[in-house]
């Protein structure tokens, strides 16, 4: 069994839907969503700083269980969700009520090989994705952000709410490599 047969093994895929946080925040990582959604570009700033160290760290290839990603991992889907959610983003900004197409995490895990990429280029890429992402937030004003987008499986967003349930992942991910 090589690597990736052993990733995909061993990682249970999230099933759970996280649009909860958008109203009652997180319990888990002490996440709030009463927040001004003109700053999503600056805590999405701050987040992307804050992943440096957790990458620079020496046991950022570690799991701490088998079930459980590594550091590099985690950054590696804050990396690309920077990018997806930009995407899904500039729709919202551009079409009326877009349907964003789907996207496994787990599968792009696995197929983009997380547990093998170079923690220092992760973390590079990241800061450069968050920093795009930050300044497309940044560029939100006025009745912008009540346009509407919805996922796939029907959850409904405006841009605000899109904002909270986006970053709010990002800063989870913080919460799950501390230590």
């Amino acid at each position: 069994m090589d690597s990736e047969d052993r990733a995909a093994e061993s990682i249970v895929p999230e099933d759970k839907d996280w649009t909860f946080v958008i109203e009652s925040g997180c319990a888990q990582c002490g996440f709030t969503p009463e927040f001004d959604p003109a700053a999503t570009g600056d805590r999405l700033r701050t987040a992307a700083r804050r992943w440096l160290p957790v990458l620079a760290r020496a046991d950022a290839r570690n799991r701490p269980n088998p079930g459980v990603w590594s550091p590099v991992e985690y950054g590696c889907h804050v990396r690309d969700t920077c990018r997806i959610f930009r995407g899904r983003l500039e729709l919202m900004r551009t079409l009326e009520n877009p349907e964003f197409a789907n996207w496994d995490q787990d599968v792009t895990a696995v197929a983009d090989r997380y547990a093998e990429q170079d923690p220092g280029m992760v973390a590079g890429q990241l800061v450069a994705e968050a920093e795009a992402t930050a300044e497309a937030f940044d560029a939100v004003s006025g009745s912008d952000w009540e346009r509407p987008g919805r996922r796939s499986n029907g959850s409904v967003f405006t841009i605000r709410t899109f904002a909270v349930y986006f970053l709010h992942d990002v800063e989870h991910h913080l919460h799950d490599v501390a230590g």
